[in-house]
């Protein structure tokens, strides 16, 4: 399928915004993938509604994660051979991990009863709440509330010591639970790690290879740092040599987000798989 075994990851939160231009940069940087015959998948907090614009706009043929690690999404045929558990979601084929709506929903209503927090569902909203809430126009704010498995809200007045009791018992649960901003997020068996580790599955089948992954990642994504061979953290502070881990893997190559030179520097370190 493809002339190179290595895949990367991209977290694209930060790199590409809901509305308006990507960072600069990047999108020369995934033409530059694609001329390599290197796949990149993308890994987002957000759900299939709200990335159509871009990859429409973009081109992304390849697959995605969303929702946080929710879930795979596959375009149609992407792969020759079927992943074994699937379901069609939109005009994808998707390799689910989280359990499918409404189940986060209903357990987010029994967290909040468990915990005695209050806290308050995007889906619960009235439209005029939700652009209040979220300060989006009003079809972003109805499109980010459209969730195929986890749950969006927000605390309603709750103390520090009230969301670090909800956390511990979303933890005892093992519900997976995200920040983002003013807004969280509530999956059942969401898990990031898994999601790569199946795609890899499939990338190591479709090349007849093992597939060698790369993260391209940012602070707030440290599970697909994890999940990969090697990876690449974009932070704003300053850049450092790496230092092994105890595995004897390098700790991430920094690169400065907004620098000219980091996307050119980054396809070099992925070709050349010089980290």
């Amino acid at each position: 399928m493809r002339s190179s075994n290595t895949v990367v990851f991209c977290a694209i939160d930060d790199l590409i915004p809901i509305s308006g231009n990507p960072l600069s940069g990047f999108v020369g940087f995934l033409q530059g993938l694609a001329s390599a015959g290197i796949p990149s998948v993308w890994v987002t907090s957000r759900n299939r509604h709200q990335l159509d614009s871009a990859i429409r706009k973009l081109g992304h043929s390849g697959p995605f994660i969303a929702e946080g690690g929710s879930g795979v999404y596959l375009p149609q045929d992407y792969f020759h051979l079927k992943p074994a558990h699937t379901v069609r979601l939109g005009r994808f084929t998707c390799i689910p991990k989280a359990a499918a709506q409404p189940i986060a929903a209903e357990a987010l209503e029994a967290l909040a009863e468990e915990t005695w927090v209050s806290v308050v569902s995007l889906r619960s909203l009235s439209p005029r709440e939700l652009q209040q809430n979220t300060g989006l126009p009003r079809h972003e704010a109805d499109v980010l509330r459209q969730r195929d498995f986890d749950e969006l809200f927000f605390f309603a007045g709750a103390s520090d010591a009230d969301i670090q009791k909800f956390r511990q018992r979303a933890q005892h649960h093992k519900y997976a639970l995200r920040s983002a901003g003013a807004l969280w997020s509530l999956a059942v068996h969401a898990d990031l790690a898994v999601c790569v580790q199946d795609l890899r599955k499939l990338y190591d089948r479709a090349l007849h290879a093992h597939s060698f992954a790369v993260a391209l990642a940012t602070p707030e994504t440290p599970e697909l740092v994890k999940a990969c061979d090697r990876a690449i953290l974009l932070t704003d502070r300053g850049a450092r040599e790496p230092q092994p881990h105890a595995s004897g893997r390098p700790s991430p190559t920094p690169l400065p987000l907004f620098s000219p030179s980091t996307w050119l520097t980054a396809l070099e370190a992925i070709q050349t798989r010089h980290f």
